[in-house]
């Protein structure tokens, strides 16, 4: 079973009985913050990518792929062999490398904002990267009413949970309702990593998933 944009919209409008105009015009939102939630928590397989880049001898930084979402492994290619660096966070990187004149074959990275990466220490040398990751599908939201995903065909009950966490967040919402959302998200996203990787297609109606009536 499978939900389309439009229905996703009006089940999370049924749900909280909310058709306040800023409510319904930030559905969107509330739709790609749980797109985003649920993606990093599970990190299925079809959705992970390698791709070639270069680090520049000097340069602390070095480009994120426009769809990064979240990383599995960053390499270098030192004299034919590969040499993988560690993913920090950014005040390790920093910390590590507090001045970014100071330059060495790289160990550690970190994301520094939505379309960089920050490296420690600044590359000595130009380097060949392969970098593996989970990358963003398209989001639900970037289509037509009528239009599906990946997520909203395979785990639609998830994604409603999810939105709906994010749209009680909003509206600071009743906490009991709040906790059965949270509950019920908790329960399809460890469904989904049950599955493991090597599954692609997810019914979830199978594993005894249950709807959560609205109260």
């Amino acid at each position: 079973m499978s939900m389309t944009y439009g229905e996703l919209k009006q089940a999370i409008q049924d749900y909280t009985e909310n058709d306040e105009t800023s409510f319904v015009n930030n559905l969107p939102l509330f739709i790609r913050l749980a797109e985003e939630r649920i993606l990093k928590s599970v990190q299925l397989s079809l959705f992970q990518k390698n791709q070639s880049g270069s680090m520049t001898n000097g340069n602390q930084y070095l480009a994120a792929p426009s769809d990064f979402l979240a990383p599995f492994s960053l390499s270098i290619d030192v004299n034919g062999d590969k040499e993988f660096l560690l993913f920090k966070d950014l005040d390790f990187v920093q910390t590590y490398t507090p001045d970014a004149t100071t330059t060495g074959q790289p160990k550690y990275y970190a994301q520094f904002d939505v379309d960089n990466f920050i490296l420690g220490p600044t590359p000595n040398a130009n380097f060949t990267v392969d970098i593996h990751y989970l990358y963003r599908p398209a989001s639900l939201t970037a289509g037509a009413d009528s239009g599906t995903s990946w997520l909203s065909t395979n785990a639609e009950i998830t994604l409603l949970y999810g939105s709906l966490v994010e749209a009680y967040i909003y509206m600071k919402g009743d906490p009991n309702l709040m906790q059965i959302y949270n509950q019920r998200l908790g329960e399809g996203i460890s469904r989904l990593k049950n599955l493991g990787e090597a599954q692609e297609v997810v019914d979830e109606y199978r594993y005894g998933q249950i709807r959560k009536p609205r109260t």
